[in-house]
């Protein structure tokens, strides 16, 4: 017998006004916007801590890879680990971990005794619980809210989350240039260490809110596996199995190697080329690019808002509808070494990320609508290592082509390798017959 949530809304019900009334998703969702507030304001007060203690951009790669390097190596661990446990218990674990680890850095910052070793500690250990906070948080959703509602639930909350992008920064430079711009004389450097300190105090306190905000929630019974008697599999054989699965699922398969080329092509040229456009372009600099950069969170929003809003919109199949969407984004990839305006530019990043954003909240909810509930762990942090573990790589090979030719030929062969990989995932592979019905094959 289906269980209360699983009843259908009542006739033209909205599902977000549903969801809003529903106190799981409320305290859910809420501590999660927090936490990503606070995380912005780590963002900006690590990096901009670095080169006040050292004004070495070396260091700051070391600290960034310190962080981002051992994230991507252990986030299928973190994803076994998510499966083996609960996504809620290894979250909790987590958010205590981080507001231990981001207080410790804000007194020590504070009290002015933090040293470039304890940076570099702190930074790993930040970067190891992200490797178990990431799978564990994208997989709670399936966990708390009904089957039906996952895409209304989704589209709010990645919403929320691009927000939290667009206003933290702005909060977190807004707070630190309140308490110092960085000048070179002590009392300056002073009142300016306290800024960052107070950005990564209000970090941790972000983390403690939110660990009593998840406590608060509840999960349904239905999507948590019963307790089996057997011994507990080796993590890495669960990570094994997990991918075996995955393998054996013919779109599962072809969805994530499609995803891979995509991180290998498309990820590097939006970190790397694009900032190096806006600084040598003489027409651009700083400003178009943080204009372009603040038009393509605009449009990431408004189309995970349009996603939620019309849930059925679809070109044809789910996975044709990919396909369709990221071939647009290929045809607008390509002159975006030829822009000579901030217009031009952030009108082309604008609709690039209105279709990113619209097909971001699909993707989700369909990995979590087809991913058995006890391998979903698993299957969210093979997806996050795809773009976060990949996408190093595409920007190290990017910086290498950079030195041979120019960025109009950059911008140009990689939405050119985008469309043609669209047109081969087309003709060669399931990907266009992908649906967002329920899947039989469990």
């Amino acid at each position: 017998m289906p269980s209360i949530h699983d009843n259908p809304a009542p006739p033209r019900a909205d599902p977000r006004t549903a969801l809003l009334r529903d106190p799981n998703f409320r305290w859910l969702t809420a501590g999660s916007a927090l936490t990503m507030l606070g995380d912005q304001f780590t963002l900006i007060a690590l990096p901009w801590l670095v080169l006040q203690m050292t004004g070495d951009t070396l260091v700051l790669g070391t600290v960034l890879a310190l962080m981002s390097v051992p994230r991507a190596l252990f986030i299928l661990i973190g994803g076994a680990l998510v499966d083996r446990h609960s996504p809620k218990q290894v979250l909790m674990l987590t958010k205590f971990i981080n507001l231990v680890l981001l207080a410790l850095l804000s007194g020590l910052v504070l009290t002015g005794t933090l040293t470039l070793w304890m940076v570099y500690g702190l930074s790993l250990a930040i970067g190891l619980s992200t490797a178990f906070s990431i799978p564990a948080g994208t997989s709670l959703m399936p966990h708390v809210v009904a089957r039906a509602q996952l895409q209304a639930a989704n589209g709010i909350s990645l919403g929320l989350r691009q927000l939290t992008m667009f206003l933290g920064p702005l909060l977190a430079g807004l707070l630190i240039a309140l308490f110092g711009d960085g000048g070179s004389s002590t009392a300056e450097a002073r009142a300016n260490a306290t800024g960052i300190g107070i950005a990564f105090a209000l970090d941790a306190l972000s983390f403690g809110i939110s660990a009593w905000t998840l406590a608060q929630v509840r999960t349904l019974a239905a999507a948590t596996p019963a307790a089996s008697p057997a011994a507990p599999q080796a993590v890495l054989a669960s990570v094994a199995q997990g991918l075996v699965h995955f393998w054996r699922d013919a779109e599962l398969r072809t969805c994530f190697l499609y995803w891979s080329a995509i991180a290998l092509f498309i990820m590097g040229p939006i970190h790397i080329a694009v900032p190096v456009l806006a600084s040598s372009t003489p027409a651009l600099g700083a400003a178009a690019f943080g204009t372009m950069l603040g038009a393509h969170g605009a449009g990431t929003l408004a189309g995970m808002v349009a996603s939620g809003m019309f849930p059925r919109l679809r070109v044809g199949s789910l996975g044709l509808t990919i396909l369709v969407f990221d071939a647009i984004i290929g045809l607008l990839f390509i002159p975006m070494g030829m822009v000579s305006a901030v217009w031009q530019g952030a009108g082309l990043m604008l609709a690039i990320g209105l279709l990113g954003g619209f097909m971001q909240v699909r993707v989700f909810t369909w990995i979590q609508q087809r991913v058995p509930p006890a391998l979903i762990g698993r299957a969210m942090g093979l997806f996050m290592f795809i773009f976060m573990g990949l996408a190093p790589i595409s920007a190290a090979v990017t910086g290498w082509l950079m030195k041979s030719i120019t960025l109009p030929q950059l911008f140009a062969a990689s939405g050119g390798a985008l469309v043609v990989l669209v047109a081969l995932a087309f003709v060669l592979t399931p990907l266009r017959r992908v649906s967002d019905a329920p899947s039989t094959a469990r």
